[in-house]
């Protein structure tokens, strides 16, 4: 399969998430078509721009496929039923991170109008996903199973609406699947081998090339 449907575009606003701290993880659902630019939505924001968006991370896609099993560890969340409601930009169905490699470039919406984007890295959880949903161990959770997301930058922009298509153009790095770059980076599970190449694999965003040439010394 190729080709999958955005079953919808959100994007959300910076707002009190922890007492002072703010956090735009609580993303809804965008009606019509949406802009993307070299950062990602239009409008889209990131409270904290040191470790979330930029170029890198323009894009958050949270496999919806994740919804049920993520029922079976916590419970029936109400957030479980938001397209977005882990981060995530971009709902779709049948799509999870062993199936997606580093740099592989997808159409995102109509051909004439629509976004060219490409996998630049798996997602790092981080404590505000628990505290979003109010469980903790949700983060080693998601490092124990690999279900993380992942990002896009984004090569051309465009525009996106619900049901326009999300269709893989041009395959990346085949050797190297979110998910196993997942295990190898995040999970902390690389041989030396595997942070080599890691190191040298050009789609792979700059930081986790920088993190696996560290892990290396």
């Amino acid at each position: 399969m190729t080709r999958w449907t955005i079953k919808a575009v959100c994007a959300g606003t910076a707002r009190p998430f922890n007492g002072a701290e703010l956090s735009a993880i609580q993303k809804r659902p965008q009606e019509g078509p949406v802009q993307i630019h070299a950062e990602g939505l239009a409008p889209d924001e990131q409270a904290d721009r040191r470790v979330h968006g930029g170029p890198e991370m323009a894009l958050h896609l949270y496999p919806l496929d994740h919804h049920d099993w993520w029922r079976g560890e916590i419970g029936a969340s109400p957030l479980l039923d938001e397209p977005g409601g882990f981060g995530s930009n971009l709902a779709v169905t049948g799509l999870t991170e062993d199936q997606v490699h580093i740099g592989d470039r997808f159409r995102l919406g109509p051909k004439a109008t629509g976004a060219l984007i490409e996998v630049s890295q798996p997602r790092q959880p981080c404590w505000k996903i628990e505290h979003r949903f109010g469980h903790k161990g949700m983060v080693a959770a998601i490092i124990r199973s690999g279900r993380c997301g992942w990002y896009f930058r984004v090569i051309e922009g465009g525009e996106v609406a619900p049901g326009d298509s999300l269709e893989r153009v041009a395959l990346g790095a085949q050797e190297w699947s979110v998910a196993q770059v997942f295990r190898a980076l995040v999970a902390g599970k690389a041989t030396p081998d595997e942070l080599a190449a890691l190191a040298d694999l050009a789609p792979l965003s700059p930081k986790l090339r920088a993190k696996a040439a560290a892990a290396r010394r």
